[in-house]
């Protein structure tokens, strides 16, 4: 406690009575995301304006030996920016400017705190968008820490493919770049693919250069209803395997369509469901629907419908984006469970089908989302947490779903990220090459104050909490 007190009267000396913070409503505000875990609270919470306040700061935490927690919009979905020991929390919010637009380059340079959305309204005004969506409205620092994903991914890549540069401040309070405004180099290791995904526990991002698209000249969605996911599922194969470039392929159960017609007031048949879209210009979209069309109809679709009005599209997708809150609200007071694997195509089915096969059987409610044209699904779990034996199951369907995915050659998680949920599977994910990730967050952190207990714990050589 000594040591909060000595960093807290530090942290005060260059940071305005605004900016730091140790209410307690705040700080139970940074103590919690939006996962099943514990809320932990952090002891004080800053709010920096600048980078070279970020690095005065890990400075202060350094010197006093004090951990550091990145902090966005608090929308993760693993327990990534929950204070484990407590410590301080940088809240990046008030570090929310759109730097610069490149439009002739197709780039942007933002501060860590800009959202999603926030980015396309300046977008707009250049004709261009940024692809990546993960549903929330989370911030691009965030998103950047998770290696967020989301529905557009399967046409447009992952966040990593979307950094070109990263201004980090490492534990030490050095502040470096990552990269440059070029599309590609041959010069050095890959610090961007490094620090992206890293989930703040290498350095905490001040500033990053990121790839955008021009707005599409023509988006045509589709919603197309099967007998059962696995017809779904499979038409998706399909469809990828036929090389058309579909934007946005989402599986919606028929659990989950029940949930949307319920919270979204529509009106969708309860059948299992793809949402599609696809962008381009007229004539090409146009061959690229009628070809889909042959293809889900031979998968047994039932019914398919067209959105080529910019509002009904919204509605599809707000629908889809909705969804958790609509399980959240058709449950009251039940925490919800996502969960987040991911697998080679060709294996999809088959564990889409299991994960299925394993709700009824431990009878948990929930339904199975997911952006399958990457093979990425998630399942929208509803637990009672003061239910010991409920709570024990839905924790069992999750291991059976992860073991499932990395016997298959897959990954404990797609998109949500490590933090402290996915953390017992990285030594059965990675075998060996744990190792060099514990190393490396060695020589970056040494005293293991940057997000301490999540993702990668060097102190601890694999070992879980």
């Amino acid at each position: 406690m000594a040591n909060i007190q000595e960093a807290l009267t530090a942290l005060t000396a260059f940071l305005t009575s605004e900016q730091v913070t140790v209410n307690e409503t705040v700080r139970e505000l940074h103590g919690r995301d939006e996962s099943y875990h514990g809320q932990q609270l952090p002891d004080v919470v800053v709010f920096p304006e600048t980078a070279e306040q970020v690095s005065r700061i890990m400075k202060v935490s350094k010197q006093f030996q004090v951990p550091v927690i990145p902090f966005g919009l608090g929308s993760s979905l693993e327990g990534h920016v929950i204070p484990v020991t407590g410590g301080i929390t940088i809240d990046f919010s008030l570090m929310d400017k759109v730097l610069a637009v490149y439009e002739k380059d197709f780039l942007v340079k933002v501060q860590p705190g800009v959202t999603r959305t926030q980015l396309n309204k300046e977008l707009k005004k250049y004709g261009l968008f940024f692809s990546v969506d993960p549903g929330a409205d989370a911030t691009l620092g965030g998103m950047v820490a998770t290696n967020a994903s989301g529905t557009t991914s399967v046409k447009y890549g992952v966040m990593r493919d979307q950094v070109r540069d990263l201004e980090v401040v490492l534990a030490d309070g050095t502040i470096i770049h990552t990269g440059s405004m070029a599309a590609k180099s041959s010069s050095g290791l890959h610090l961007n693919g490094l620090f992206t995904g890293s989930e703040g526990t290498l350095g905490c991002f001040t500033e990053m250069t990121l790839r955008v698209y021009g707005i599409p000249e023509h988006v045509t969605a589709a919603r197309a209803s099967f007998p059962t996911v696995n017809d779904a599922v499979e038409a998706v194969v399909s469809i990828l395997q036929a090389g058309i470039p579909v934007a946005r392929v989402e599986l919606v159960d028929e659990e989950s369509i029940r949930q949307a017609n319920k919270f979204s007031d529509t009106a969708y048949p309860e059948k299992p469901a793809l949402f599609l879209e696809f962008h381009g210009n007229e004539a090409g979209l146009k061959q690229d629907v009628e070809f889909m069309e042959e293809i889900v109809h031979g998968h047994g679709c039932e019914e398919i419908e067209f959105e080529t009005d910019n509002a009904a599209r919204n509605r599809l997708w707000e629908a889809r984006h909705n969804l958790a809150y609509a399980y959240i609200h058709g449950y009251p007071g039940k925490k919800m469970m996502v969960t987040d694997v991911c697998l080679p195509i060709s294996a999809l089915a088959g564990a889409v089908r299991h994960a299925r096969e394993n709700l009824n059987t431990l009878g948990l409610t929930g339904g199975i989302v997911g952006h399958v044209g990457d093979g990425n699904f998630h399942t929208l779990l509803m637990m009672d947490m003061n239910d010991a034996v409920e709570v024990a199951k839905a924790q069992e369907f999750n291991e059976r779903i992860v073991l499932y995915a990395l016997e298959r050659g897959g990954t404990c998680t797609g998109e949500h990220g490590v933090g402290i949920g996915k953390q017992k599977y990285q030594l059965q994910e990675h075998g060996a090459a744990l190792q060099v990730m514990e190393k490396i967050k060695q020589a970056l952190d040494p005293d293991n104050l940057l997000n301490p207990y999540k993702n990668v714990k060097p102190e601890t050589k694999g070992a879980v909490l």
